[in-house]
């Protein structure tokens, strides 16, 4: 098995789903991002996004909290490659975050990622750096959510 088949390089994966329901929204966004159409459904009618939805936020912590749920578990006890099994480590972060369209309370929105490219790692021998693509739709196939994302892994 080369790297390349065991980060599924070009083969978009889903995540899962999930229903954003009201409680859960106004819930999050109490929390951490207490906007009024977050918050308050009647105020929320009556806004620019006309209707009670999710932080851009929310969305993405679901986003991480299936990424982590999935955390390719078939692929590490599928390794055939040289040397031990990768290892995931940190990421080093996200770029290009975009909120493409609101999320709804009631909207049940589907979420991807795709492994783009991987490289080694200059300062840190046996560690290989992992670009993905992660992206969410609503049910109409409209993407919600997207942004670049980067993991490290261990490789030797």
């Amino acid at each position: 098995m080369t790297l390349d088949e065991f980060f599924r390089i070009g083969t978009t994966v889903t995540l899962g789903s999930h229903t954003f329901e009201p409680e859960a929204i106004k819930a999050f966004a109490r929390k951490y991002d207490p906007q009024i159409f977050h918050i308050d459904e009647e105020a929320a009618k009556k806004s620019v996004l006309g209707g009670l939805c999710a932080s851009g936020w929310h969305t993405a912590a679901t986003w991480m909290k299936l990424n982590l749920a999935s955390s390719m578990d078939a692929q590490i006890a599928a390794w055939s490659g040289p040397g031990p099994v990768p290892e995931f480590g940190p990421s080093p972060g996200f770029k290009n975050l975009k909120w493409l369209k609101p999320v709804y309370a009631g909207q049940t929105i589907t979420f991807t990622r795709t492994a783009l490219s991987h490289r080694p790692i200059a300062s840190r021998p046996g560690w290989r750096l992992l670009a993905l693509r992660c992206e969410a739709f609503d049910s109409t196939g409209d993407k919600v959510l997207e942004f670049e994302s980067a993991v490290l892994v261990k490789v030797e």
